[in-house]
């Protein structure tokens, strides 16, 4: 449902919290750097996955169409090391990796992208893009590299606030002996026999890092878009190093803002204080926390700090998260039979996620309210529950009608499903003795069962 309402963000390349003034107001683009593949996500990954997520359910309350891409880098040096220490073809790596990478951002209730490009599937566009550049003189060619010429583009470092000596301390880029500036970075580099790649005006080789985005987001989306953004890390090197190609070639040279209207950028993951590194072995895989807690509960912690401050990620975290979400549900049970009002008024439920993402204050809101339901079981039930619904499908919460707060293993969960299907299929023939028997047989084993317009929903109760 779209309403009249004003989204602020902190926009990074200015440096201030902004009104968000789409470039079309019917039409809203967001593109958003995925993950490189060659390996399970973490939970680094899935918090930036889950932020603009969030973003984009949000922004879909507001504007009648949002378009949200988020690539897929399936072509990098990382990919190319673990396909030959394993003796596989990349192809195995990224396609496994990629799958896993969806599933489990899937767990996290996450949207899939409405286009997911991968990196191999645009490396024509690619080649446009810096034949353009070396055209225009911003680009040149050594050894069977191609290289971005930093001087050319005087705007370099307006994302980042990087000075000149910053800029090349910072760089991931090592310093060739045949650039022309140690701050240049590459576009396009020579492969060996051993190594993928593809043929080119400079020879058989692939795309630089920084490339695919520019290339991608211009195809998918056009230029310019209204919001760029992923995690804080990528600020610089790579997306400064975007906004320089895209500016330099299709965009305006002149104007930053001319590739990406906005930029939002979520801050880093730490793990009881300290940097996830493999080094301390600290690194926190998504998967293993999916296999541990509902994908609910890990999306509830990963919002419970606001996007662009740090994330400190503990066992108190995820616990006050599953202790919250067992008590929304239990109420949404309770109120399962009620109905709820959405007209416009009632979004002002979520003021605070237009205001630059605040999730944490929304996360009080619901503490607030599942106080006063406690307090209160006769308050305002249509509101609650309008609440409920209006808070869970913004924060991608509440969206599991067989949410269970106590554990169970995949052996009862698979008796019990078998149980309510045969209830469904005795109700079908209205052998309603047969499902009276079933329902008590699912009482007995702990299982309450509510049936609604919409179907029928259990929750473990012992």
């Amino acid at each position: 449902m779209s309403v009249e309402k004003a989204f602020h963000l902190f926009n990074t390349l200015s440096g201030n919290k902004e009104k968000l003034e789409a470039i079309d107001p019917k039409h809203l683009k967001i593109y958003a750097c995925g993950p490189t593949v060659y390996n399970f996500a973490h939970i680094g990954n899935a918090r930036m996955a889950v932020v603009f997520d969030t973003l984009v359910r949000t922004l879909r309350m507001i504007y009648p169409k949002v378009t949200y891409v988020s690539n897929i880098t399936d072509i990098d040096d990382k990919i190319i090391d673990a396909a030959m220490e394993q003796n596989v073809e990349i192809t195995s790596i990224t396609e496994k990796y990629t799958q896993i990478y969806n599933e489990d951002m899937s767990k996290l209730n996450v949207l899939q992208p409405d286009i997911q490009p991968k990196a191999t599937e645009y490396i024509s566009e690619m080649i446009d893009l810096i034949a353009e550049l070396i055209e225009k003189d911003f680009a040149y060619e050594k050894k069977g590299h191609v290289l971005f010429h930093v001087p050319t583009y005087k705007n370099y470092g307006k994302l980042s606030n990087r000075n000149r000596e910053e800029q090349i301390a910072g760089s991931r880029v090592e310093v060739a002996p045949f650039k022309k500036d140690p701050a240049d970075f590459v576009l396009w580099k020579p492969s060996t026999d051993e190594q993928p790649g593809w043929d080119s005006p400079w020879g058989v080789g692939r795309p630089g890092w920084h490339t695919e985005c520019s290339a991608m987001s211009k195809k998918t989306l056009g230029l310019p878009f209204d919001i760029h953004g992923g995690g804080r890390d990528l600020i610089f090197p790579h997306h400064e190093n975007e906004i320089a190609q895209s500016c330099c070639s299709s965009a305006n040279v002149n104007q930053p803002d001319s590739y990406a209207k906005y930029w939002m950028h979520n801050g880093f993951v730490t793990i009881n204080g300290e940097k996830m590194s493999k080094s301390l072995g600290n690194i926190i895989l998504t998967k293993d926390l999916a296999s541990e807690y509902h994908g609910e509960v890990i999306r509830l912690a990963l919002l419970s700090t606001h996007y662009r401050q740090g994330l400190d990620w503990n066992d108190s975290i995820i616990h006050q998260s599953k202790k919250l979400l067992d008590k929304l549900y239990k109420i949404y049970f309770d109120l399962s039979e009620i109905g709820a009002t959405e007209d416009d008024s009632s979004f002002s439920i979520i003021d605070s996620l237009l205001d630059d993402l605040n999730s944490p204050a929304l996360i009080s809101d619901l503490n607030k309210l599942v106080k006063d339901y406690s307090k209160d079981k006769d308050t305002n039930h249509v509101l609650i529950k309008t609440k409920l619904n209006i808070i869970g499908s913004a924060l991608g919460i509440l969206q599991d009608k067989n949410y269970n707060h106590v554990s169970i293993s995949e052996e009862l969960k698979v008796k019990i499903e078998k149980l309510l299907s045969a209830r469904v299929i005795a109700k079908e023939k209205k052998d309603f003795s047969r499902a009276d028997e079933i329902r008590d047989e699912l009482r007995e084993l702990g299982v309450e069962i509510k049936d609604s317009k919409e179907g029928t929903s259990w929750n473990l109760v012992k």
